[in-house]
């Protein structure tokens, strides 16, 4: 029975603890009992979320013990700026950390981390949107927010919310192994089990609506046919533009070069045939305008984070039978 331990604060995000404590209590269930899930708190008693949620924490840092703690969790969420402040917290963290077996954060949990000394020369991760923040305020730690969670020996990392069940499913797998955190995976009916690698950024974060009709049509033409060419004088027929008029408006409305937003849009296509159907990988780069599925395997690298064919294998796992 290993203990799992989840640390929460007044304005925490209640995600960051429900969706690994779900994780973790079915996959107890599966294995025979495997993980004794507790919360703690500055206090025992209700514990307010960000959204006015209140959860119950049943210990308090003064009758719950820091030692015997197997895997110690921190959520995160609005009230970590303040939370860092409470030396008692802080203090049991750091105490518990000492001794657990892994110590874990969710989304800008890890500033509590970082409060308590444990994220030194540390590759660490966090929500995108507290990227700089947790550059500035902590220079010691190695900051990298493109994955989705890190593992750094014993300290994991994750980014914000769901991105703390791909984290927890990641635990499980590390404990029972892979079928394990895949059958739980389709029981809690996830989309996808994410590689740690894989990037937080996917479409609605990256797309910036163009501002102009001309841009408009130009992306449309891309979303529209990905495979179809997109060269800059096609592109520029599109939106009735000149090449180099289009070059600089559509880097000027879309923060990128139209090469750059092709290669996206393509590479975001590939995800979705990888995951719906069987076609081999040569076919697909061919009918999406990569040319070879070396580039393929290239731009969806440098993307997503792992090759189309780990990405495919690992979506059709979480897609077996029940």
């Amino acid at each position: 029975m290993r203990r799992v331990v989840f640390v929460i604060y007044e304005g925490f995000q209640p995600l960051d603890l429900v969706g690994p404590h779900e994780v973790f209590q079915y996959a107890g269930r599966l294995t025979g009992g495997g993980y004794d899930c507790r919360i703690v708190a500055s206090a025992a008693g209700p514990v307010r979320t960000h959204s006015g949620l209140p959860v119950h924490a049943a210990h308090g840092v003064d009758d719950l013990a820091p030692d015997g703690v197997d895997t110690l969790v921190v959520a995160g969420g609005t009230g970590v700026d303040q939370a860092r402040d409470d030396e008692a917290l802080v203090g049991w963290v750091g105490a518990a950390a000492a001794t657990a077996r892994r110590v874990t954060s969710v989304c800008s949990g890890v500033f509590l981390l970082a409060a308590a000394g444990l994220v030194e020369g540390r590759r660490v991760t966090t929500h995108w949107g507290r990227e700089a923040q947790l550059r500035a305020e902590h220079p010691e730690a190695v900051v990298d927010c493109d994955p989705i969670y890190i593992r750094d020996g014993r300290v994991w990392t994750s980014a914000g919310v769901t991105a703390g069940m791909d984290l927890a499913l990641a635990l499980v797998e590390d404990d029972h192994g892979r079928d394990v955190a895949h059958t739980v995976a389709r029981e809690l009916v996830l989309f996808l089990r994410r590689p740690g690698s894989q990037s937080q950024f996917s479409v609605p974060l990256w797309a910036v609506r163009p501002a102009t009709d001309p841009i408009r049509a130009a992306v449309a033409a891309v979303n529209a046919d990905p495979g179809a060419r997109h060269g800059i004088p096609d592109l520029a027929a599109r939106a009735g533009l000149s090449p180099r008029h289009l070059q600089r408006r559509f880097t000027a409305e879309l923060g990128m070069p139209p090469a750059a937003y092709v290669e996206r849009v393509r590479v975001e296509a590939a995800r979705r045939a990888l995951v719906e159907g069987d076609e081999p990988l040569e076919a697909l780069a061919r009918r999406l305008g990569f040319g070879t599925a070396e580039t393929l395997r290239r731009a969806f690298h440098r993307q997503v984070g792992v090759a189309p064919s780990d990405y495919r294998e690992r979506f059709r796992a979480t897609r077996e039978p029940l």
